[in-house]
């Protein structure tokens, strides 16, 4: 039930968020926040009223209502205390209630069932105008699926329509499922000479790493002076002598005339194994 009780205070925080209402002051009830005194902007504090906890019914196959046996749905009444400075006028609480309730539904996925306020009131303590004003949102209570309340977060209303499941920052694509289940994939070769051998992984990958099986990264042969490298890197943006990215994986190659700083990549030694690994 702690979804419950700290409803008003995520819905503070959420209408602290809204330019349109950036005229208004928003506090909670409890826990309790002091107003000023004398009044000088228009204040709205949040809080709850009340709720009941009902059957909840969903409809079947046949369009059907049946009880849902896992479920129970709630009715929570929020409150909403506004105090507008006399300067005001009593018409800036009404003002003030309508652009919250605007907001909270059309704006927000709470389910707002109905709404109301009743009269407005002088409070000489503040030297303001007060209006008791009041929403009724409706949520299920669902603790067989292991939560204690589903109430939904404040997401756009396009929540109900195909926008909202084709959201790539909120839902994973296929590409970016596959990452999860598979980051990286490991394999081997065998060097094939001189012409370029080229790996196929199934997927343009992001980096690919690749060393000499049971060799160095790199062996200096003194007696020729050379020295040769048996371990290279490639990614998006570029890579080191000796391999590079393809749309499938990626190719690598011998160099024996053209040096890098005096030393000449062995990425396909005929004979020799390499392994690799290709991250997605």
């Amino acid at each position: 039930m702690s979804a419950i009780s700290s409803m008003p205070a995520n819905i503070v925080v959420w209408l602290k968020e809204r330019e349109e209402l950036k005229y208004i002051k928003f506090l909670t009830e409890y826990p309790a926040i002091k107003k000023e005194v004398p009044l000088r902007n228009t204040t709205v504090a949040v809080g709850i009223d009340g709720m009941t906890i009902v059957d909840s019914f969903v409809e079947n196959d046949e369009g059907v209502l049946v009880e849902n046996e896992n479920c129970r749905q709630v009715n929570i009444k929020l409150r909403f205390s506004i105090h507008a400075p006399f300067s005001s006028g009593g018409a800036a609480c009404h003002e003030a209630f309508t652009d919250i309730i605007d907001c909270l539904t059309f704006d927000s996925a709470l389910n707002i069932d109905s709404s109301g306020c009743d009269s407005i009131v002088s409070d000489r303590d503040t030297d303001a105008f007060v209006l008791t004003a009041w929403a009724t949102v409706i949520a299920s209570l669902c603790p067989a699926d292991g939560s204690s309340v589903d109430l939904p977060s404040f997401l756009g209303k396009e929540l109900f329509c195909a926008s909202h499941i084709k959201d790539e920052s909120i839902h994973l694509t296929a590409e970016q499922q596959m990452f999860l289940g598979e980051p990286a994939v490991a394999g081997s070769y065998m060097g094939g000479g001189s012409a370029p051998n080229t790996v196929n992984v199934g997927f343009r990958p992001r980096l690919v790493l690749v060393t000499g099986y049971n060799h160095p990264p790199l062996y200096v042969n003194f007696s020729e002076q050379k020295c040769y490298i048996y371990w290279g890197m490639a990614f998006e943006d570029g890579n080191s002598y000796g391999i590079e990215l393809t749309a499938n994986g990626f190719k690598v190659f011998n160099n024996s005339s053209t040096p890098s700083r005096g030393c000449y990549p062995l990425l396909n030694e005929i004979g020799t194994p390499y392994k690799y690994i290709a991250y997605r």
